[in-house]
Protein backbone atom coordinates (compact mmCIF):
# COMPACT_ATOMS: atom_id res chain seq x y z
CA UNK A 1 0.00 0.00 0.00
CA UNK A 2 2.86 2.28 0.30
CA UNK A 3 3.52 4.74 -2.48
CA UNK A 4 7.71 4.94 -3.23
CA UNK A 5 8.74 8.99 -3.56
CA UNK A 6 5.28 10.29 -4.00
CA UNK A 7 4.42 13.88 -2.77
CA UNK A 8 1.50 14.65 -1.36
CA UNK A 9 0.37 18.41 -1.12
CA UNK A 10 -1.90 19.18 1.48
CA UNK A 11 -3.69 22.80 2.11
CA UNK A 12 -6.02 23.34 5.29
CA UNK A 13 -7.31 26.27 6.43
CA UNK A 14 -8.06 27.26 10.02
CA UNK A 15 -11.60 26.46 10.81
CA UNK A 16 -13.65 23.85 9.19
CA UNK A 17 -17.23 23.38 9.82
CA UNK A 18 -18.62 19.86 8.83
CA UNK A 19 -21.93 18.46 9.36
CA UNK A 20 -21.56 14.54 9.56
CA UNK A 21 -20.04 13.35 12.84
CA UNK A 22 -17.49 10.96 10.84
CA UNK A 23 -14.58 13.10 9.90
CA UNK A 24 -12.66 12.43 6.82
CA UNK A 25 -8.96 14.11 5.74
CA UNK A 26 -11.22 14.95 2.62
CA UNK A 27 -13.40 16.84 4.65
CA UNK A 28 -10.80 18.96 6.66
CA UNK A 29 -8.16 19.14 3.45
CA UNK A 30 -7.02 20.38 0.04
CA UNK A 31 -4.92 17.60 -1.65
CA UNK A 32 -2.96 17.23 -4.50
CA UNK A 33 -0.67 14.21 -5.60
CA UNK A 34 0.54 12.36 -9.15
CA UNK A 35 -0.28 9.17 -7.31
CA UNK A 36 -4.54 9.39 -7.69
CA UNK A 37 -4.73 6.09 -5.98
CA UNK A 38 -3.16 7.42 -2.73
CA UNK A 39 -5.27 10.58 -3.26
CA UNK A 40 -8.43 8.82 -2.93
CA UNK A 41 -7.21 6.71 -0.26
CA UNK A 42 -5.94 9.68 2.18
CA UNK A 43 -9.24 11.98 1.72
CA UNK A 44 -11.54 8.82 2.67
CA UNK A 45 -8.68 8.54 6.27
CA UNK A 46 -10.95 9.06 9.38
CA UNK A 47 -9.33 11.33 11.72
CA UNK A 48 -12.57 12.47 14.16
CA UNK A 49 -15.16 10.87 15.34
CA UNK A 50 -18.08 13.10 16.76
CA UNK A 51 -19.92 10.88 19.25
CA UNK A 52 -22.14 13.88 20.79
CA UNK A 53 -24.96 15.38 19.03
CA UNK A 54 -25.34 18.67 19.22
CA UNK A 55 -22.83 21.72 17.98
CA UNK A 56 -19.44 20.50 19.09
CA UNK A 57 -15.99 21.76 18.79
CA UNK A 58 -12.08 20.17 18.30
CA UNK A 59 -8.19 21.59 17.57
CA UNK A 60 -6.71 18.76 15.18
CA UNK A 61 -2.62 19.18 15.22
CA UNK A 62 -0.84 19.13 11.60
CA UNK A 63 1.14 16.55 13.48
CA UNK A 64 -1.89 14.27 14.00
CA UNK A 65 -2.78 14.36 10.24
CA UNK A 66 0.47 13.71 8.92
CA UNK A 67 0.70 10.40 11.37
CA UNK A 68 -2.40 9.82 10.35
CA UNK A 69 -1.43 9.94 6.87
CA UNK A 70 2.05 7.86 7.13
CA UNK A 71 0.09 5.28 9.26
CA UNK A 72 -1.35 4.17 5.39
CA UNK A 73 1.16 5.71 3.50
CA UNK A 74 4.81 5.55 5.50
CA UNK A 75 6.59 6.52 2.49
CA UNK A 76 4.57 9.66 1.36
CA UNK A 77 6.62 12.58 1.37
CA UNK A 78 4.00 15.25 2.83
CA UNK A 79 4.17 19.18 1.76
CA UNK A 80 1.85 21.33 4.00
CA UNK A 81 0.73 24.78 2.21
CA UNK A 82 -1.70 25.47 5.28
CA UNK A 83 -2.51 26.36 8.80
CA UNK A 84 -0.68 23.85 11.30
CA UNK A 85 -3.72 23.79 13.26
CA UNK A 86 -7.49 22.99 12.28
CA UNK A 87 -10.38 24.01 14.17
CA UNK A 88 -13.05 21.59 13.72
CA UNK A 89 -16.48 22.33 14.41
CA UNK A 90 -19.55 20.01 13.88
CA UNK A 91 -23.35 21.02 14.17
CA UNK A 92 -26.36 18.88 12.99
CA UNK A 93 -27.34 20.75 9.49
CA UNK A 94 -30.79 22.11 10.51
CA UNK A 95 -32.53 25.20 8.40
CA UNK A 96 -34.03 27.52 10.61
CA UNK A 97 -37.46 28.38 9.33
CA UNK A 98 -37.62 31.23 6.65
CA UNK A 99 -39.56 33.48 9.42
CA UNK A 100 -37.03 33.16 11.58
CA UNK A 101 -34.65 34.38 9.11
CA UNK A 102 -37.26 37.24 8.59
CA UNK A 103 -37.30 38.17 12.12
CA UNK A 104 -33.66 38.13 13.01
CA UNK A 105 -33.08 40.46 9.68
CA UNK A 106 -35.84 42.71 11.20
CA UNK A 107 -33.91 42.49 14.42
CA UNK A 108 -30.56 43.67 13.06
CA UNK A 109 -32.03 46.18 11.06
CA UNK A 110 -34.28 48.25 13.63
CA UNK A 111 -31.21 47.98 16.17
CA UNK A 112 -28.45 49.02 13.78
CA UNK A 113 -31.22 51.98 12.37
CA UNK A 114 -32.13 52.93 15.90
CA UNK A 115 -28.57 52.98 17.20
CA UNK A 116 -27.39 54.92 14.43
CA UNK A 117 -29.58 57.61 15.10
CA UNK A 118 -29.34 58.13 18.52
CA UNK A 119 -25.25 58.59 18.34
CA UNK A 120 -25.98 61.20 16.18
CA UNK A 121 -28.45 63.01 17.51
CA UNK A 122 -26.40 62.67 20.79
CA UNK A 123 -23.47 63.98 18.97
CA UNK A 124 -25.32 66.65 17.63
CA UNK A 125 -26.67 67.51 21.47
CA UNK A 126 -23.15 67.25 22.61
CA UNK A 127 -21.63 69.77 20.06
CA UNK A 128 -24.19 71.73 20.25
CA UNK A 129 -24.54 71.36 15.64
CA UNK A 130 -28.19 73.47 16.03
CA UNK A 131 -27.10 76.82 17.42
CA UNK A 132 -23.69 76.15 15.49
CA UNK A 133 -26.03 76.18 12.33
CA UNK A 134 -27.93 79.14 13.49
CA UNK A 135 -24.92 80.98 13.96
CA UNK A 136 -22.98 80.17 10.53
CA UNK A 137 -26.30 81.14 8.82
CA UNK A 138 -26.97 84.54 10.78
CA UNK A 139 -23.06 85.74 9.90
CA UNK A 140 -23.24 84.70 6.35
CA UNK A 141 -27.07 86.40 5.52
CA UNK A 142 -27.68 88.53 8.54
CA UNK A 143 -30.76 86.43 9.23
CA UNK A 144 -32.19 85.00 11.70
CA UNK A 145 -32.58 80.87 11.04
CA UNK A 146 -35.69 78.57 11.44
CA UNK A 147 -34.01 75.62 11.77
CA UNK A 148 -34.59 74.87 8.08
CA UNK A 149 -32.44 76.15 6.28
CA UNK A 150 -29.31 74.98 3.55
CA UNK A 151 -26.80 73.83 6.23
CA UNK A 152 -29.33 71.35 7.91
CA UNK A 153 -29.81 70.03 4.24
CA UNK A 154 -26.13 69.71 3.11
CA UNK A 155 -25.53 68.40 7.01
CA UNK A 156 -28.02 65.46 6.35
CA UNK A 157 -27.18 64.84 2.54
CA UNK A 158 -23.39 64.67 4.12
CA UNK A 159 -24.05 62.40 6.57
CA UNK A 160 -26.16 59.95 4.51
CA UNK A 161 -22.88 59.95 1.78
CA UNK A 162 -20.41 60.01 4.37
CA UNK A 163 -21.78 56.32 5.86
CA UNK A 164 -22.28 54.78 2.58
CA UNK A 165 -18.68 56.01 1.14
CA UNK A 166 -17.24 54.97 4.65
CA UNK A 167 -18.81 51.63 4.33
CA UNK A 168 -18.65 51.22 1.02
CA UNK A 169 -21.91 48.97 0.67
CA UNK A 170 -25.59 49.75 -0.36
CA UNK A 171 -27.77 46.89 -0.50
CA UNK A 172 -26.24 44.43 -2.47
CA UNK A 173 -23.76 47.09 -4.39
CA UNK A 174 -20.02 47.97 -3.82
CA UNK A 175 -19.07 51.00 -4.86
CA UNK A 176 -15.04 49.70 -4.84
CA UNK A 177 -13.74 45.93 -5.11
CA UNK A 178 -12.23 46.39 -1.34
CA UNK A 179 -13.78 44.36 1.66
CA UNK A 180 -16.17 46.91 3.60
CA UNK A 181 -14.73 48.26 7.37
CA UNK A 182 -17.46 45.90 8.53
CA UNK A 183 -16.12 42.65 6.75
CA UNK A 184 -12.79 43.66 7.82
CA UNK A 185 -13.73 43.94 11.66
CA UNK A 186 -14.81 40.75 11.37
CA UNK A 187 -12.42 39.17 10.15
CA UNK A 188 -10.05 40.15 12.49
CA UNK A 189 -12.62 39.40 15.01
CA UNK A 190 -13.07 35.85 13.98
CA UNK A 191 -9.39 35.32 13.80
CA UNK A 192 -8.76 36.49 17.23
CA UNK A 193 -11.93 33.68 18.38
CA UNK A 194 -9.84 31.21 16.27
CA UNK A 195 -6.46 32.08 18.15
CA UNK A 196 -8.13 32.12 21.48
CA UNK A 197 -9.33 28.49 20.48
CA UNK A 198 -6.53 27.05 19.25
CA UNK A 199 -4.61 28.42 22.21
CA UNK A 200 -7.21 27.40 24.80
CA UNK A 201 -6.82 23.53 23.49
CA UNK A 202 -3.53 23.50 23.66
CA UNK A 203 -2.87 24.64 27.72
CA UNK A 204 -5.64 22.42 28.65
CA UNK A 205 -4.55 19.48 26.90
CA UNK A 206 -7.70 18.85 24.48
CA UNK A 207 -5.79 19.03 21.20
CA UNK A 208 -6.33 16.43 18.88
CA UNK A 209 -2.47 15.72 18.33
CA UNK A 210 0.29 12.82 17.99
CA UNK A 211 -0.24 10.09 20.67
CA UNK A 212 -3.90 11.08 21.42
CA UNK A 213 -6.14 8.60 21.16
CA UNK A 214 -9.58 10.13 22.46
CA UNK A 215 -10.99 11.82 18.86
CA UNK A 216 -14.19 11.14 19.96
CA UNK A 217 -14.71 15.17 20.95
CA UNK A 218 -17.10 14.04 23.73
CA UNK A 219 -15.18 16.79 26.01
CA UNK A 220 -15.10 19.15 23.92
CA UNK A 221 -17.47 22.44 23.11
Amino acid sequence: MASENKILYIKGSRDVEVTKPDVTLGDLLSMESTDKLMLAKVRTLKIVRFKKSGRQRCVVSLLKIIACIHGEFPQADIQNLGETDIIVTYEDQKTPAFAWHIIKTVFVAAVTFFGAAFSIMAFNNDVDVTKLFGQIYELMTGQETNGYTVLEIAYSVGVTAGILIFFNHFGKKRFTVDPTPMEIQMRLYENDIQTTLIENSERRGEEIDVGTTDTSGSNRN
